[in-house]
């Protein structure tokens, strides 16, 4: 992970920070760590999709320069309002605007937290601007890959992963990357099995959208909750995990662990084992890629050992587990493939989510949207942004229309 000028501001000076998905929950809890240190970051734009009152609230909070919404429509009412309160806040609108933001001069940091494949743009044009970019939008790897990777380089970017299994696997891995290969064995991912770790797999066919989205742990956004409780979001660390880590496939392992406290693990040769442990509270992650290499207080209540009671793991070999699960062993699947296939997998699985939600299919269609979008759309191994989204496209018109076809 390569280091930029960002990472060495003066002392006296605040990190600038631009929010991307500001009104999301990864957004608003990055909001709420830099609100507990404003002598050490300044908000200076944030960016979202459509949520205009959300949206207006932080900028009366936050006074950015800029705020940003993808839907003009909403845009429009946002600068109504923000005249209308008298905030020092310019509205823009548009993804290019997005963009824009995401590599402005005046942005030290970013954090990228769009969901899906709208992300990607904004994250490509960070790095080439050399950003500390805080990576929660794991799609950026999963679609970008190695053309996303080489912009990191090519920008001297940092590139610090949020999500909080990749930020446990960072902090306990050694500091220098180069000796990785070396000393590191396997990286073992943690997966809290969502709300059907121990559901009859015959019943899934009945789940509905309200209760895929009731997470025994974290809250988290509908798409991603949806994603956590197939398992498919686990499939896609693993993805990002490949990619952050330069580990190859198989030393990628994952666990279920339902209490979500270890959030992820590190094996090393010596077959010693370090892991990174914490409250299910995205916070925590947050402020350790804020602050890299130091830490500051994220807000998150303290890990009190006395009260944690038992931690368990389980195998996915682990009875009906292959059945609930049936998506995650994508994951390996797609990394065999020819590059540009794991950005099929990720577009094919936000149509069929989507059309979940919808209630257009059930949730037990999820895995057949994905497995016959993969079986129907063949990579062409794209090189830049262009190739990947028109990619991801094709990939996504395929998905509608096996999801439709489910639906009649």
């Amino acid at each position: 992970m390569s280091t930029s000028a960002n990472d060495h501001l003066p002392p006296s000076r605040r990190m600038r920070l631009a929010v991307l998905g500001s009104t999301g929950s990864i957004g608003v809890n990055t909001l709420d760590v830099a609100a507990r240190h404003p002598d050490r970051f300044e908000v200076v734009a944030l960016a979202a999709a459509t949520q205009v009152d959300k949206m207006l609230a932080q900028c009366a909070r936050f006074k950015p320069r800029v705020a940003v919404l993808a839907s003009e429509p909403h845009a429009r009412e946002l600068a109504r309002r923000v005249a209308q309160e008298n905030l020092p806040t310019r509205v823009e609108s548009g993804p290019n605007a997005i963009e824009t933001v995401a590599s402005a001069p005046d942005v030290d940091a970013v954090m990228a937290a769009i969901v899906g494949a709208a992300g990607l743009a904004p994250c490509l044009a960070a790095a080439h601007a050399g950003k500390r970019l805080l990576l929660a939008n794991k799609e950026a790897l999963v679609v970008g890959g190695d053309v996303f990777l080489r912009a990191v380089r090519a920008g001297g970017a940092t590139l610090l992963p949020i999500d909080s299994e990749h930020s446990a696997i960072f902090q306990s891995l050694p500091e220098d990357p180069a000796t990785w290969p070396a000393r590191v064995e396997k990286i073992i991912l943690t997966a809290s099995g969502g709300p059907f770790r121990t559901r009859d797999p015959a019943t899934l066919r009945e789940v509905t959208p309200d209760q895929a989205c009731a997470h025994p742990n974290w809250v988290m956004g509908r798409k991603i909750s949806v994603d956590s409780a197939t398992m498919m979001n686990k499939a896609l660390e693993v993805i990002e995990a490949r990619y952050l880590f330069g580990m190859p496939p198989d030393k990628l392992e994952v666990v279920i662990h339902p209490q979500s406290v270890v959030h992820s693990m590190v094996q090393y040769r010596d077959t010693s084992v370090v892991a990174q442990l914490g409250t299910p509270d995205m916070r925590v992650p947050i402020a350790y890629g804020l602050a890299w290499p130091d830490r500051l207080a994220s807000g998150a209540a303290p890990l009190d050992f006395r009260a944690l009671g038992v931690l368990t793991f389980e195998s996915l070999d682990a009875a009906g587990h292959a059945e609930r699960f049936p998506g995650l062993r994508l994951a390996w699947e797609v990394l065999a493939a020819p590059p540009g296939t794991c950005a099929v997998l990720n577009a094919a699985n936000e149509m069929a989510v989507a059309a979940f939600l919808g209630k257009s299919i059930r949730f037990d269609q999820i895995d057949r949207v994905n497995r016959e979008t993969l079986a129907r759309v063949l990579s062409d191994r794209p090189d830049d942004l262009p190739a990947l989204l028109a990619l991801d496209a094709r990939a996504r018109a395929v998905a509608g229309q096996i999801a439709g076809q489910l639906a009649r």
